[in-house]
């Protein structure tokens, strides 16, 4: 142990830095794997609920995808013009300043990638479980003991090696795929046989409303998000330099990937229209489990088996997309610094991805997947919104910066009024406290950055020392390259 930590005193001033080499189809796969997780699996019964019938539901998939391809357009944008990791947070400093950017710092460590990174998990456990219980809803302990154990086997994974966590992706993303074609494909079959009953009078009892349409796009953006994470920590880089590659394989993993997703996702809503009258879906426990056992039994114990393949896929890309954010935020300042510290034998961000995870399992003790995801996107919403708005307010004050991609202006406009909408619509149409326990929980991150950020009152900076030396040792972790002097 004392050679260990004479050792480890030295370590800080190595010149260790951690590097992610991730190509173009990495890329692909990555935000395809990402996307297309439990979204798919869940959100389709909530939009036709607060729609009421197939032809809106499938207008909302519709505008859900171009909405989304929008927004990573935007966020192409910023990724090529401001090439740092650490999600929104570098795009709300140059655009805003410290203040916005430690907020979303705040409220997405702490609430919004938890929790995205607990319901997938939490679908992946249902799923997972649900052939062991035929004919009941698994126990609850079940569920979230499964749960819990992906979520230390994808942190340990993502925690021990970048090119492990890249390859586990593109193999789920591979399998995630199948189940996604046999979906698909079964529903084109069944088209092609005249199944098309459950398309007629497709807006008939449509029910719409301000109120109506922005749960409807909360619940269908939800199986886009993920979208916007390709755009700003998957750093396309080649062992060199940040090179033509690089402002490439940025755009052109996200041009290829969201139109991708988009359309399955517009095809297997189709085909479990195809297999299921609108009641008899909105009756369903488990859609997809519900088309499999229509249309291929005795085999329908493929749905479940790669449906949990994909959610498992979508967990590990946004754990190893997370991780980054809480590194950067610890080489800010606005975390504990240990944090920003970097795996010596690994070359990983150990610390941020271990802190992420446990945050994460606290989420899934108390929670269930309605409770986590019925507030999740009115959070998200509003730093997306003030991240493209900051992209607007840059062509006027940072003129001199130079954007290898440029999007018309058009565009950012539409995206920035359309994350206002889906904001406040909700608080219009149904008022409820829980949006201002969120709004308030967002602005108490204030208090703490103020306290110790901005004062930095030397009580905390003596409690924080101690800790991070003892983790920096438990670890075997160092400051990264930008960190050393």
């Amino acid at each position: 142990q004392n050679q260990r930590c004479s050792i480890l005193k030295k370590l800080p001033y190595w010149n260790v830095s951690f590097h992610f080499k991730v190509g173009l189809i990495s890329g692909i796969c990555m935000i395809v794997g990402t996307i297309i997780g439990s979204g798919i699996f869940i959100s389709p019964k909530s939009v036709l609920a607060n729609v009421a019938a197939v032809g809106p539901c499938l207008i909302i998939w519709s505008a859900c995808g171009i909405l989304a391809t929008l927004g990573a357009l935007c966020f192409a944008e910023l990724g090529t013009t401001i090439t740092k990791s650490g999600g929104e947070y570098p795009y709300l400093m140059e655009a805003f300043g410290p203040i916005p950017a430690y907020l979303f710092s705040w409220t997405s460590l702490l609430v919004i990638k938890p929790s995205s990174f607990a319901i997938i998990c939490l679908s992946f456990a249902e799923y997972a479980s649900a052939p062991f219980y035929p004919g009941c809803d698994p126990p609850v302990v079940v569920i979230k003991c499964l749960a819990a154990s992906a979520i230390v086997v994808i942190t340990a994974v993502n925690s021990l090696s970048v090119k492990l966590g890249s390859y586990v992706q593109n193999f789920f993303t591979a399998t995630k795929m199948i189940i996604v074609l046999i979906i698909i494909v079964s529903g084109i079959v069944l088209l092609a046989q005249g199944k098309t009953e459950n398309f007629k009078n497709s807006f008939k009892d449509t029910k719409i409303s301000i109120g109506s349409i922005s749960l409807a796009f909360y619940n269908g953006l939800w199986a886009y998000d993920g979208c916007h994470y390709n755009k700003y920590t998957y750093q396309f880089r080649n062992a060199d330099t940040v090179s033509f590659k690089f402002f490439r394989n940025l755009p052109l993993s996200i041009i290829i990937g969201i139109p991708l997703v988009s359309v399955c996702y517009v095809l297997i809503n189709i085909s479990y229209f195809t297999v299921m009258t609108s009641t008899e879906l909105l009756q369903s426990q488990a859609v997809a489990v519900t088309f499999g056992d229509r249309v291929l039994y005795p085999a329908a114990w493929i749905v479940p088996l790669f449906v949990a393949f994909s959610t498992i896929g979508a967990a590990n890309g946004t754990c190893f997309t997370a991780g980054r954010l809480v590194y950067v935020a610890g080489r800010e300042g606005h975390m504990l610094k240990v944090l920003s510290y970097i795996s010596v034998k690994r070359l990983t961000p150990a610390p941020a991805i271990i802190f992420y995870g446990a945050i994460t399992i606290i989420y899934i003790i108390p929670g269930n997947i309605d409770t986590l995801i019925n507030y999740f996107s009115f959070a998200v919403w509003i730093f997306y919104g003030l991240t493209v708005l900051g992209l607007i307010v840059m062509r006027f004050t940072r003129k001199e910066l130079k954007r290898p991609i440029t999007v018309p202006i058009v565009i950012p406009i539409f995206v920035t009024l359309s994350s206002i909408f889906l904001v406040l619509a909700p608080i219009i149409s149904q008022p409820e406290l829980p949006y201002l326990y969120c709004a308030l929980f967002i602005l108490g991150g204030l208090v703490f950055y103020f306290l110790f950020v901005h004062f930095k009152f030397n009580w905390a900076q003596r409690i924080s020392k101690p800790i991070t030396m003892y983790l920096q040792m438990l670890l075997e972790v160092v400051p990264a390259e930008e960190d050393t002097e």
